[in-house]
């Protein structure tokens, strides 16, 4: 069976990348890992890779006068690696029209709510300050919107009574790295059908 060639867009310290890897290596996900790409030099994900044969490339996105320009660059890098499915893993930036158009229905995101509560920056502060009693994290794909495209996977963790921030980002982070893998696998499975909305998985 062939392998998925996924790309990974990241910008960050790179866990929910680390988690996909060690899924790969366990034998849990067939796919491989055509490309990562961060728009930060800075990134702790570029030196997570650097003793691994991934490809590894920072497109910086100062570099470049216009939003469009910055993606057209990033999907130039995805084309060239023959990316399959994008998936973002902690990428800070919001992707336009032009590039989900040009990858439609073929990009993941994960997000640490239960969407469509609490979208966008600080979910877990959000959850906190709301006195939601149960949060955790959710696989969707990406459309246009902020965290509002068809949800695939969530998995529930509770809010404890001495919660921070930081603690229930440990425990949300740490569903994270099993939900997103398995996610992966059913869409390198076949397994992930989208009617409007709703994604079955068959």
């Amino acid at each position: 069976m062939n392998k998925t060639v996924i790309g990974v867009l990241a910008s960050g310290r790179g866990s929910n990348l680390q988690a996909i890897v060690d899924a790969i290596e366990a034998g849990r996900l067939n796919a491989k890992i055509g490309a990562v790409i961060s728009d930060n030099p800075n990134a702790n994900v570029l030196t997570r890779m650097a003793d691994t044969d991934i490809p590894t490339i920072c497109i910086d996105r100062r570099q470049f006068s216009s939003r469009q320009e910055f993606e057209a660059a990033v999907a130039e890098e995805l084309n060239i690696h023959h990316v399959e499915l994008v998936v973002l893993a902690g990428f800070m930036r919001i992707l336009t029209a032009y590039f989900i158009d040009r990858f439609g229905g073929r990009i993941m995101n994960i997000h640490p709510a239960l969407l469509p509560s609490f979208p966008g920056e600080n979910a877990q502060q959000q959850a906190l300050d709301y006195g939601a009693k149960v949060s955790g994290c959710t696989v969707h794909f990406v459309d246009e919107g902020m965290d509002s495209g068809p949800i695939i996977l969530q998995e529930a963790v509770p809010i404890l009574e001495d919660d921070t921030a930081d603690t229930l980002s440990e425990r949300i982070l740490h569903a994270e790295h099993i939900l997103y893998p398995r996610a992966l696998a059913l869409y390198c499975e076949g397994r992930l059908k989208l009617e409007g909305r709703r994604v079955r998985i068959i």
